[in-house]
């Protein structure tokens, strides 16, 4: 599956994740308390039933936001997490890519320069500073450097999960 990278403003972003995050936990906490006011009030008073009270006001929840996810002001949320979810899925086989870059692997080094530049957007999404690590950032300007020398462009446009299957992971 083929992930693109998208520019997205950051303001935005935070912007809405504040919003959607305050809604998810105002909801959680609606539910929680609707469940366990209607399980003691049929049931008695027991901490085992406010306890059940709140782990179904948790589902509700998460069925809540599984519904709403695809909606199209949830868009840059759902691809910050699709973002998260393919630089965690690299980050498993960082040690073969950088072995298999100084080797001169072509495919290595467009999976290792998709996870520098899926890092720098993600840290400036959550209004990070991109480069306070300074070994990242030197294997970073590597990478750019190594990309520059074969002719290629200095930055890739996304990543193809089927780019990993090739390498033996960590």
């Amino acid at each position: 599956m083929y992930f693109h990278l998208e520019h997205h403003d950051p303001r935005a972003y935070r912007r809405k994740t504040r919003l959607i995050s305050v809604a998810m936990a105002m909801q959680f906490i609606v539910f929680g308390l609707l469940f366990s006011q209607l399980l003691t009030a049929a049931f008695g008073s027991s901490l085992w039933l406010n306890a059940l009270g709140v782990l179904l006001g948790l589902l509700a929840t998460s069925l809540v936001f599984t519904v709403l996810r695809e909606r199209p002001w949830m868009t840059e949320a759902r691809y910050v997490w699709r973002l998260k979810h393919h630089l965690s899925q690299v980050s498993g086989y960082l040690p073969t890519l950088r072995r298999r870059v100084e080797e001169g692997d072509a495919n290595a080094l467009a999976v290792l320069s998709f996870y520098h530049q899926g890092m720098h957007q993600l840290a400036e999404l959550n209004g990070r500073t991109p480069d306070d690590d300074a070994e990242r950032l030197a294997e970073r300007l590597k990478v750019r450097q190594r990309r520059e020398e074969k002719g290629l462009p200095l930055e890739v446009d996304g990543f193809d999960s089927e780019d990993l299957r090739v390498f033996k992971r960590g």
